[in-house]
C-alpha cells in the first residue's frame, strides 16, 4: 500500500487560502484578466495557468469490516476504488492507500452497493495544487462548506514524522491553528448532521486519472 501524511481542516477565508496557494508557488495572487468562475467553477475564482486543477468529484462510501472503501467519479466520467486506513484524530496523520481506476464506476458501484451497502455520499468541488511533494487540496463540499486538506506523499525513505513536520510547516503558511482541524472523513461530518449525500451522475470513462484519497 502507499502512504501519505493527511490532515483536514476548516476554512474560515477561503480567498485567503486560495492566495498563500498562489504565493507558494511563486504565482501573482491574481491572474491578468481572470474574473470568476462560472457555471461548473460555482464562483471559484479563476487561477493562473498551471496554477491549480478544478475537479469536480463524487466519492461513495461501502460498508466495510475496517478501513474506508469509496468509489470516486469525477466529470469526465472517470472512476476510481479506493481502500485506505487512519486513525481518526485532528492532527496530520498516517493514510494507508490502496487505488484501482475503473472505466465502468456506474457498474462497479452497483454491484458493491449489492454486496456491502452504502454508507453515504459526498459530493465536492475540488482545487488542486501540488507544492512539492505535498497535495494541497481546497475543497467546497455539498452540505458543509469550505475545507482545506493536505496529503504529504511520503517517499521511500521518509518517516511518518517527516510528513507530519511537513504538513505542520505548511498549516502555519496557511494560517490554520489547531482549532480549525477536523478528524474523520467529511462523510462522517454529514452523518452526524443527518445528512448521506447525492448519487450525483455518471458519464462514460474515457482514462481513468488515478489521485490521492
Amino acid at each position: 500500500m502507499r502512504r501519505n501524511v493527511e490532515v483536514k481542516a476548516r476554512l474560515r477565508a477561503r480567498e485567503e487560502a486560495l492566495g498563500a496557494a498562489l504565493r507558494l508557488q511563486g504565482l501573482p495572487q491574481v491572474c491578468p484578466g481572470a474574473g470568476q468562475g462560472s457555471g461548473e467553477g460555482q464562483g471559484l475564482p479563476q487561477v493562473c495557468p498551471g496554477a491549480g486543477q478544478v475537479l469536480l468529484q463524487t466519492d461513495t462510501f461501502f460498508r466495510v469490516p475496517r478501513g474506508r472503501l469509496k468509489l470516486r467519479r469525477t466529470k469526465d466520467g472517470c472512476g476510481e476504488l479506493i481502500f485506505y486506513e487512519r486513525p481518526d484524530n485532528a492532527g496530520p496523520k498516517l493514510s494507508s492507500f490502496s487505488i484501482t481506476p475503473t472505466a465502468d464506476p456506474e457498474g462497479l458501484q452497483a454491484v458493491l452497493a449489492l454486496a456491502l451497502g452504502v454508507l453515504g455520499t459526498v459530493q465536492k468541488e475540488r482545487l488542486l495544487f501540488l507544492l512539492g511533494q505535498t497535495r494541497l487540496h481546497l475543497d467546497r463540499v455539498q452540505g458543509l462548506g469550505d475545507f482545506l486538506e493536505l496529503e504529504v506523499v511520503l517517499r521511500p525513505e521518509q518517516s511518518v514524522e517527516d510528513g507530519q513536520r511537513l504538513a505542520r510547516e505548511l498549516l502555519r503558511e496557511f494560517g490554520i491553528e489547531e482549532r480549525d482541524l477536523i478528524s474523520g472523513a467529511y462523510l462522517d461530518l454529514l452523518l452526524a448532521q443527518g445528512q448521506e449525500g447525492d448519487n450525483g451522475d455518471n458519464t462514460s470513462c474515457p482514462t481513468p486519472h488515478p489521485e490521492t484519497p
